[in-house]
């Protein structure tokens, strides 16, 4: 059997701008790992390919080594097509058996389990056209199935999935290096310790109200306090950081100051003091020294976020950070709002209060406005130096969806410039 996971129209995906901007649904995570693995680990495959938005395809078929976008992928084996927005946890429907499409009310596509011996009646040189074809062809069911609604619903569950995380990996003991004098709080038992990591001396773990889980090669310096459930990646450093509870971290990412239930891809830097919480945050994001983040209102009032830079959607949650994309880079001092979104390629400079809830992707956020600043070129080269600081390649691929991410994300962008302009002319 060969799981196919396919990425959601543009309508669907915007409820989880700015991060899928540059990444399949799939590729988000929650707890130890990402959407994808969790849907493979359930199913219980190895062979999976991918479907995606065409404008990232050539960029993501150079960061795995299955097939992308291959029509041939849909013949010669019973198939099992998942929308990479159902929770892996309560996915109990079978990968084997006969044929059967699951719908949601609004007839959109669940799941496609198909029979190799039915792949015959279906169409295989369109993505589109084989799931419509299968619609229409095989029998619906309308099971009720969890789903990822918004970006900020991983946040909200990432604590619990974190405990969750840890008791399938298993894993508890030290196998890396603690230096004495150290402290552990809670039961050893909800403690691993990755081969390779090391935590210097005066580092305290406190697992009383979960697990942690440091991998390999992680590296936590003096002073630092972690607390559970939390999950640290391979390769990470935390410097001096008040590490509280909720967080998954990494891999090779550089966090002091304080961070609280939030997620952070790899290769991303909150070095300095400052507060994150109930974050998510890209990859190459670079948080200058008290960068800070609120996550509740002073009325205990629900957070709302704008996803569009227009209209206001209510999380029906009291605590609700900041959505980072990737690439985005802030001044010292930066203060984000409540709710707040912060589009990729963004370079934001501090302005003495908090920023509007709302900033566009390449967007030059300058004394206090939206500008055009020195242009996307720069914000390239940008970037193309941070990855080369970490071994990793800007290409020609990459800079291709980054392109394509620029013009869909114009509009947004043109108008916020506009609305600058004239704050200038009023000065």
């Amino acid at each position: 059997m060969r799981l196919i996971l396919v990425d959601s129209p543009e309508e669907v995906r915007g409820h989880f701008y700015p991060l899928a901007l540059s990444r399949p649904l799939w590729e988000l995570r929650c707890g130890f790992s990402s959407l994808g693995e969790k849907l493979a680990a359930k199913v219980g495959v190895s062979d999976v390919a991918y479907f995606v938005a065409d404008y990232m395809a050539d960029a993501y078929r150079a960061k795995v080594d299955r097939p992308v976008n291959e029509t041939s992928v849909l013949e010669g084996d019973d198939l099992f097509i998942v929308d990479p927005r159902i929770k892996a946890d309560s996915f109990d429907v079978a990968g084997s058996g006969p044929s059967e499409v699951g719908l949601d009310e609004q007839g959109s596509l669940l799941y496609a389990r198909v029979a190799k011996a039915d792949l015959a009646k279906l169409p295989k040189e369109d993505i589109r056209k084989f799931v419509a074809a299968a619609k229409a062809n095989l029998p619906n069911v309308r099971p009720a199935l969890p789903m990822w609604q918004y970006i900020w619903d991983l946040v909200l569950a990432n604590s619990e999935q974190i405990t969750a995380d840890f008791a399938a990996a298993g894993r508890s003991g030290v196998e890396g290096i603690i230096e004495e004098p150290s402290a552990i709080r809670g039961n050893k038992k909800d403690i691993y310790i990755a081969e390779g990591a090391t935590l210097h001396p005066m580092v305290v773990l406190d697992a009383e109200n979960g697990p942690i889980y440091i991998d390999e090669r992680v590296e936590v310096h003096p002073f630092s306090r972690i607390e559970g459930p939390c999950y640290i990646g391979k390769d990470s450093i935390l410097l001096g950081a008040k590490c509280r509870e909720g967080n998954s971290i990494g891999p090779v990412c550089r966090i002091g100051g304080e961070v609280e239930e939030s997620i952070i891809h790899g290769y991303s830097n909150k070095y300095h003091d400052g507060f994150l919480g109930h974050a998510y945050v890209g990859e190459w994001v670079n948080l200058g020294a008290l960068t800070t983040n609120s996550d509740l209102k002073n009325d205990y009032s629900n957070v709302e976020v704008m996803l569009d830079g227009r209209r206001s959607i209510n999380t029906g949650s009291t605590k609700v950070g900041s959505v980072i994309g990737d690439h985005v880079k802030t001044s010292i001092g930066t203060l984000l709002n409540t709710g707040s979104y912060v589009g990729a390629m963004a370079l934001i400079m501090a302005t003495g209060k908090p920023l509007p809830k709302f900033i566009p992707s390449f967007a030059w956020f300058l004394e206090g406005i939206v500008t055009k600043g020195f242009g996307k070129g720069k914000l390239y080269e940008t970037a193309e130096t941070a990855m080369g600081r970490r071994n990793c390649q800007w290409s020609q691929a990459e800079q291709a969806m980054w392109d394509a991410v620029f013009e869909m994300t114009a509009p947004m962008r043109n108008k916020a410039i506009k609305k600058g302009r004239r704050a200038m002319l009023a000065r």
